[in-house]
């Protein structure tokens, strides 16, 4: 099977948006009870056999088994029958909810996330239909359960091969969107790693560095607009809270986040068609992308997005048939790709890679994606010119350009 995603923006009527509205509350207050059921029980077994805190205790029966998707579910069908506005909001759209709650369980057993976190208003933003009716699609307008016909603007084309699987309504600052899971029932083969090679190398100073010797600059979307948002964030602070004042202050901040989102998503994906128009086969480094985040200079790598970056590299190669992989990381900027020594270490201010060895002088990140580029290519079983032998030769270096292995995409 293969799936892709499309996205279009939906014309809701008034009392389309009010329903859109009521059913995301609906939802926010569906996921609260369940992570409340099942908070009280895991703390319920927090207390120690031998003593009880001065305050308070949860108390539930000891052989009370853990709440679970299908336990909640079974609830949820009694709850419809005795709260009027959970029988308004579809069935399977508030199980998906409680899918939605399991999933983020999910991933703190193992993915080590933190523990969820209950929704205040407004925080819940998206409602599933797992799945849709006959010939959901009529012209511009969509056919949802129990809303009926909404508009669109259908900006591509939908295929008449594809499969609708479910639809997903999303709340944004700039209105509301339908993203449509499309399937089609065929193997899509392997691309094979054949032809011109790419390295890349990102970076602050500059995004991207080809092995080309082709520079991309940083186009730092949230710093050219830091201080307009400090501004509007002012402005939201000094306002009545709940007032509707203090929501248009509110709603301008989330339009320029949404801004500075799409200005960086719209950079990746320009670069990402730019490299794919240069190469059949690209490389990449394999990046510990949370520890980054976390670093001295967390707002600056938050604010390039390597990781959307490579994501939709990953992607856009897919769809163009280049070949993509990455490769470890480590050692890149102290290798020289002209003899692969080791040059050791250098400072951040050192911009330009000068080899002692071999006198090979470069910019700095340049050096980097060629080195990356060796590395694939040796990972993927292709020959390189210039093997050296010894210290630092490929083959030596051999054990850092295994393939690091992923899961493919769900595009």
């Amino acid at each position: 099977m293969f799936t892709l995603i499309y996205e279009f923006k939906l014309k809701p009527t008034n009392a389309q948006v009010a329903v859109f509205q009521q059913w995301l509350e609906q939802c926010r207050k569906v996921y609260n009870y369940a992570l409340r059921e099942r908070k009280d029980w895991v703390n319920s077994r927090k207390c120690k056999g031998y003593a009880c805190s001065v305050k308070s205790e949860y108390i539930i029966p000891a052989d009370t088994p853990a709440p679970t998707y299908n336990s909640q579910a079974v609830a949820l069908t009694q709850a419809k029958k005795n709260i009027p506005g959970l029988e308004q909001v579809h069935s399977q759209v508030l199980q998906q909810t409680l899918k939605r709650l399991q999933l983020a369980f999910e991933g703190m057993w193992k993915n080590r996330r933190g523990f969820p976190r209950f929704k205040k208003p407004g925080r819940m933003r998206s409602f599933v239909f797992p799945a849709l009716g006959k010939q959901p699609i009529q012209g511009n307008r969509i056919k949802l359960p129990k809303i009926g016909l909404v508009k669109f603007n259908q900006s591509r084309p939908i295929p008449d091969d594809a499969i609708i699987k479910q639809a997903r309504i999303v709340r944004r600052a700039s209105g509301w969107y339908v993203q449509l899971t499309l399937q089609w029932k065929v193997s899509v083969p392997e691309i094979s790693p054949t032809g011109t090679s790419l390295g890349i190398d990102v970076g602050l100073m500059h995004f991207a560095a080809v092995s080309n010797g082709r520079t991309f600059p940083n186009p730092r979307p949230f710093k050219r607009l830091e201080s307009k948002l400090k501004s509007l964030q002012k402005k939201v602070a000094s306002k009545q809270f709940g007032s509707n004042n203090r929501a248009k202050a509110q709603a301008k901040v989330a339009k320029l986040h949404e801004r500075i989102a799409n200005t960086r998503k719209n950079y990746h994906w320009e670069l990402a068609h730019n490299l794919c128009d240069w190469a059949d086969m690209i490389f990449a480094e394999q990046l510990n992308l949370k520890a980054l985040g976390k670093g001295f200079l967390a707002k600056h790598c938050l604010d390039a997005g390597w990781g959307q970056f490579l994501d939709v590299l990953r992607a856009c190669c897919f769809k163009r048939g280049v070949y993509f992989q990455k490769v470890p990381a480590k050692g890149t900027s102290q290798t020289c790709p002209n003899c692969l020594e080791d040059t050791g270490k250098k400072k951040l201010s050192q911009r330009v890679h000068k080899c002692q060895f071999c006198g090979y002088t470069c910019d700095r990140d340049v050096a980097s994606a060629q080195v990356v580029e060796i590395r694939g290519v040796v990972a993927v079983g292709h020959t390189v010119g210039k093997l050296s032998e010894g210290k630092g030769s490929v083959l030596e270096d051999v054990k850092l350009c295994l393939p690091v292995t992923e899961e493919s995409p769900a595009f």
